[in-house]
């Protein structure tokens, strides 16, 4: 039976993990993907909004993606948001939609990007530990049964290795994308 406090750090390492791919997905490995732009702030109508709201997004061939306002007035400040976001290539507009042409990925390029994909990954397993560590204490301070105690840092230890074991899982799928020419 599992307690509160392990389905609390559940549901976070339910975010850690969803935060991490949400991440990964941003991240450039040689192919074009509409991730990569789509969370891109737009300032459009007096707010900064996601670019995938303002825009259909699509992926011409392996290097290109297609941005087709659905209204043209934001065209400008897409072609802006685009630029500052600093894809490592101009935005081309010709006045229906904005092409950006992915240049091809170098090796430093490719190592750069592994270096950040463990560096996202050891992000995560810290904030699952900061988690874990307090839900740790809660179990320490509020629960008086030595056996009770026991069996539910044991079970939150197991689902802490699991969580682990998927952002390793992650990480590594991610670098094989990277590296792959």
């Amino acid at each position: 039976m599992s307690s509160p406090r392990v389905a609390v750090f559940n549901a976070e390492a339910e975010k850690v993990l969803h935060f991490l791919q949400t991440e990964f997905s941003k991240l450039q490995t040689g192919r074009a993907s509409a991730a990569l732009v789509e969370h891109i702030d737009v300032e459009a109508y007096g707010h900064h909004q996601q670019l995938r709201t303002l825009a259909g997004i699509s992926v011409q061939d392996a290097r290109t993606i297609v941005i087709q306002p659905w209204d043209r007035s934001v065209m400008s400040n897409i072609e802006k948001a685009l630029q500052v976001a600093d894809l490592g290539s101009s935005p081309v507009n010709d006045g229906q939609v904005i092409r950006i042409s992915l240049p091809l990925m170098t090796e430093d390029r490719r190592k750069e990007l592994t270096k950040l994909v463990q560096k996202l990954a050891e992000e995560a397993k810290i904030t699952v530990r900061q988690h874990r560590q307090a839900i740790l204490d809660k179990i320490k301070n509020e629960e008086k049964d030595e056996d009770v105690r026991y069996t539910q840092q044991d079970e939150l230890q197991k689902l802490v290795d699991k969580t682990n074991q998927s952002i390793e899982e992650l990480r590594k799928k991610k670098e094989e994308e990277v590296m792959t020419v």
